[in-house]
């Protein structure tokens, strides 16, 4: 399907998301994969992760890019030629892709209950706010995911771990964003961070 949602959270910074209805072959069709990407979807044992690479690559193309355009760097962040930051994601049925004059990092997850069994990995001080026994604790426990998981794409800094070197302030869920910090090697970073749900799913972003 063409796009699902466009964001424009400021001047310089948008987000595009797709909802990934069509099947491999009519993805794949009109793509001009360079070597490395063909070689990488075709690996893929998923149909499910191939339709995902693929829809970000047709994301690409409603930017004004193709998969030419794009690179990753040794810790597997992507880059644009041109100078311009992008940060990628995909989950099931969706998948994103933002793009900025300043650096980003965006994330989308289905809301999950077994998101619960793995809290106390990247959990700490959030758990002084949260609530285990109403019934937005799934979502929530997402937000958070979210939120660290957009931080450590934008920070691309190996070592950093969810649970010890970021933080997540209190928010409600209908705030649709929240502030952030990173705290490592004894310097302190501030983010705002913004969040939405859609169809079972939780999509976070951060711009620098």
């Amino acid at each position: 399907m063409p796009v699902y949602k466009t964001i424009h959270p400021n001047s310089k910074t948008t987000v595009k998301i797709w909802k990934i209805t069509e099947s491999y072959e009519d993805l794949f069709q009109p793509l001009d994969l360079k070597q490395n990407s063909l070689d990488r979807v075709l690996g893929m044992r998923s149909e499910i992760h191939q339709r995902g690479f693929l829809s970000v690559r047709h994301l690409l193309r409603e930017f004004g890019y193709t998969d030419q355009d794009l690179f990753y760097d040794d810790y597997g962040k992507p880059h644009l030629k041109d100078g311009t930051h992008i940060s990628i994601t995909h989950s099931f049925t969706f998948s994103a892709v933002i793009i900025s004059s300043g650096e980003v990092g965006i994330d989308i997850e289905k809301q999950r209950p077994k998101i619960e069994i793995i809290a106390n990995k990247f959990v700490d001080y959030e758990f002084n706010y949260l609530d285990t026994n109403t019934e937005d604790y799934v979502r929530k426990l997402t937000v958070i995911w979210g939120v660290k998981e957009s931080l450590y794409k934008l920070f691309a800094t190996p070592g950093m771990l969810f649970k010890e070197h970021f933080l997540v302030i209190p928010f409600m869920l209908n705030d649709g964003k929240t502030v952030a910090w990173i705290d490592y090697e004894n310097k302190k970073y501030r983010y705002q961070t913004y969040f939405f749900e859609f169809e079972g799913f939780t999509c976070a972003y951060v711009v620098n």
